[in-house]
């Protein structure tokens, strides 16, 4: 349910090409790091949200999808599940196509919420992962 993959492939190769990550740094131990780089390799362009706005992958960041001046096409959702819920409402209302939420970051209210807004969504899954299934 939360990772149709019709949406996971239209949000991958239909959506558009500009990914905000949110939760996006320069600690490369975080998973946040290592998947931004892998959705560069596969043609996006990447754009790091974080609180301390770091140009990341040689992208520079901002501190919230609303201070970025630009669209956004699909928002990447690296924050705990309890303040995920917020971020996708703020990508809504930003105007982005799509939302999605990374491995173990569920919120059935926000699936809700994002979906009833006629905003694609995948919960709980991995770009990273989901690209070379594409073939």
């Amino acid at each position: 349910m939360y990772g149709d993959p019709a949406v996971i492939r239209g949000m991958l190769t239909e959506m558009g090409d500009t990914w905000a990550v949110v939760g996006l740094s320069n600690n490369t131990s975080r998973a946040a790091y290592g998947v931004a780089a892998a959705l560069q390799r596969f043609g996006k362009r990447i754009v790091p949200v974080h609180p301390r706005a770091e140009t990341v992958h040689g992208e520079p960041g901002y501190p919230s999808l609303s201070a970025i001046p630009f669209p956004v096409d699909v928002v990447d959702v690296f924050v705990a599940a309890e303040r995920a819920g917020a971020v996708a409402d703020e990508a809504v209302a930003i105007g982005a196509k799509g939302v999605w939420f990374q491995l173990g970051v569920v919120d059935e209210a926000a699936w809700e919420r994002v979906r009833g807004r006629g905003v694609a969504m995948v919960m709980d899954r991995c770009p990273a992962i989901e690209i070379p299934r594409l073939g």
